[in-house]
């Protein structure tokens, strides 16, 4: 006699627990079930939000409730992060109005287009660094309350400046990426900030995600995945997701490096 749906459910969601990831065509062997069966399960725990749908799997739902320190972020996947900031910079034209919001791969795509003739838009305040050097981009910073934690400002006093600036892309930054959740931070001001930019794009929306934030989802939803229109990841981040899936919801995946 088989296993129970019940039963098979929860032992796919201790091995996902166990390995972090798991793949269909390895349950439907392991459960021995048809491929349809496990596929099932999955969508029924991703329902559940037990976990993240994969391109042909899932993993753990990661939960991120409180901001990281800047500092540790910016020492996390330096590598990654410096090839998804040149991928973007390949996106941009001469000439374009860009907002990018706050993050250390955000800073990393400021840093790939310094010689970029564009105009940035930012709450990132470490912007002011790369343009005190050599550059050919022309700086606006928006107003705000300055968070030393995420190195930005943002909050209601950002509005008027972002509410005047029509631009024709947006770099965004997430601490999560969930094709069901959305673009996620553990952070409501920041969300609001970011939210305002995307309102104001009349062009691309491209979020930049290292791998370690995909399937990751936090307190407060800035916008659906409907509302972008390019994902820029590393490989990690590539293993995780169906370029199938994310082109049916109108989105390109671009894999830096």
């Amino acid at each position: 006699m088989g296993i129970i749906p019940a039963d098979r459910q929860r032992q796919i969601l201790e091995l996902i627990h166990a390995d972090g990831v798991v793949q269909v065509q390895e349950l439907s062997e392991r459960f021995q079930v048809s491929v349809l069966t496990v596929r099932r399960d999955l969508d029924y725990l991703a329902s559940e939000g037990l976990v993240e749908r994969t391109h042909g799997g899932a993993t753990l739902r990661r939960s991120l409730p409180v901001e990281p320190a800047y500092s540790q972020k910016a020492l996390e996947y330096p590598f990654e992060k410096q090839s998804i900031g040149l991928a973007v910079a390949a996106l941009i034209s001469p000439g374009d109005t860009v907002y990018i919001n706050s993050g250390s791969t955000t800073l990393e795509v400021i840093r790939a287009l310094r010689h970029h003739e564009i105009t940035i838009v930012t709450n990132n305040i470490d912007a002011a660094w790369i343009a005190n050097e050599e550059t050919s981009f022309r700086l606006i910073l928006v107003g705000g309350v300055y968070r030393n934690r995420s190195h930005s400002v943002s909050g209601s006093f950002s509005q008027p400046v972002i509410g005047n600036v029509y631009a024709n892309k947006a770099i965004i930054g997430v601490d999560g990426f969930s094709l069901s959740a959305g673009l996620t931070t553990p952070v409501i001001e920041e969300a609001e900030t970011t939210r305002a930019m995307i309102d104001q794009t009349v062009g691309k929306v491209i979020v930049v995600a290292a791998g370690n934030k995909i399937g990751v989802v936090s307190n407060f939803r800035t916008v659906d995945v409907q509302s972008i229109h390019v994902l820029v990841t590393d490989s990690n981040g590539g293993k995780m997701l169906s370029s199938e899936e994310l082109e049916a919801l109108g989105i390109e995946l671009i894999i830096a490096g």
